[in-house]
């Protein structure tokens, strides 16, 4: 005669499992994130490398030459560039334009040249 086991403890092993196998199917996911992004590394390092040096220029140019407001600067940026951060520099007349920890570009208003990107070693 068969019976039904009406046990607690061996009710929620298949809910233990189940939480078990999620977990692995997130690890697994963020390892291939991993692997994507390190395979594509030097792509994503260098595009934007691009995208600052675009945005420290644009933005360097409608702050200093069309003389808007910073924030107001950034509705010119192009889709896709939401995560590039500026910052200011009033007292050198440069704008730095950055993803943190991969990439950074500075532009510097020069009277009579308008702006222009800054070598690395000039920028800091």
């Amino acid at each position: 005669m068969a019976t039904v086991n009406k046990n607690p403890e061996t009710t929620s092993q298949p809910k233990s499992r189940k939480g078990r196998v999620a977990l692995y199917v997130l690890v697994l996911f963020i390892l291939i994130l991993a692997a994507v992004f390190a395979y594509n590394y030097s792509f994503i390092k260098g595009q934007l490398g691009i995208g600052t040096a675009y945005g420290a220029r644009v933005a360097c140019s409608c702050h200093y030459i069309g003389g808007r407001d910073l924030t107001d600067c950034e509705k010119d940026f192009e889709p896709g560039m939401e995560v590039i951060g500026l910052s200011l520099d009033d007292e050198k007349r440069r704008v730095t334009a950055s993803v943190p920890l991969l990439a950074s570009a500075t532009a510097e208003f020069r009277e009579g040249w308008g702006c222009v990107i800054l070598p690395e070693a000039e920028a800091d």
